[in-house]
């Protein structure tokens, strides 16, 4: 098991791709906490968890607040005797709104996706500084790069409030990595390509996804277990001198070097 002994904290863990990512993470020796504000949904995930044999607690916490965030730490903390991995995946997917252009928009989404996973991240810094390092691992999105294909801005200029915030967490991944080296933490980001999670079967039309199957190298979408591996790579010793990238995970898209 290439996680055994290490403790992973999954921000929006409930479903969806979060729910992949604790799943594996428990069966790869991990003790897991699962961070959502869909409290029942965590808890089943934790229950599920814990009926493998596996180790797990469930957190009702919003990412945004930092007083939240620091909680979040100490009980994990307190709960496990230490924290490894932080998995940055919490973020304003499932709710999208893409006709929605206010700049009050754009605001919610930086406090989630962006602000969010920045605070949850100096929440653990701490706890795996004194540990002797650890792995934060953020989920940027191939949304972070534009489709080379006309925008109709209307009158004005739109927020583009989702790509915004994933392309910031890949600068923001690469300074994290910077200032956490010294202290043996690692920060790297996962890319994900259209997988096709109950959120994406909502928010992206079918249209679209077509073309972008067609569009693929491999000639496919993702489903939410195809992350795991990736992210279990980057969680383990493995990965023990990478830090500051992004890997693009999207059954060869973007074919991004």
């Amino acid at each position: 098991m290439r996680l055994e002994n290490k403790v992973a904290i999954i921000t929006g863990g409930a479903q969806g791709i979060g729910r992949a990512y604790s799943l594996r993470f428990a069966q790869e020796g991990a003790a897991v906490a699962v961070v959502d504000l869909r409290v029942d949904q965590a808890q089943a995930v934790a229950r599920e968890i814990q009926e493998a044999g596996g180790r797990a607690i469930a957190l009702d916490v919003d990412i945004s607040d930092e007083e939240a965030t620091l909680g979040m730490a100490e009980k994990v903390n307190a709960e496990f005797g230490g924290i490894d991995v932080l998995l940055n995946n919490a973020a304003i997917y499932y709710d999208q709104d893409i006709t929605d252009q206010s700049i009050e928009y754009l605001r919610r989404n930086f406090d989630v996706n962006v602000i969010g996973q920045l605070l949850c991240a100096r929440a653990v810094f701490p706890y795996m500084k004194d540990g002797g390092g650890g792995s934060i691992i953020n989920i940027s999105s191939t949304a972070a790069y534009p489709l080379p294909i006309p925008y109709v801005a209307g009158e004005n200029f739109g927020t583009y409030a989702y790509g915004l915030t994933k392309s910031s967490l890949i600068y923001l991944t690469k300074m994290m990595a910077r200032q956490g080296g010294s202290s043996k933490v690692r920060v790297n980001a996962i890319a994900p390509g259209v997988t096709m999670s109950e959120a994406t079967k909502k928010v992206v039309p079918e249209f679209a996804l077509d073309g972008l199957r067609q569009g693929a190298a491999l000639g496919t979408t993702l489903e939410p277990e195809d992350l795991a591996g990736t992210a279990v790579y980057l969680a383990s010793e493995d990965s023990r001198l990478m830090t500051g990238q992004t890997l693009v995970v999207d059954a060869g898209v973007w074919l991004n070097g």
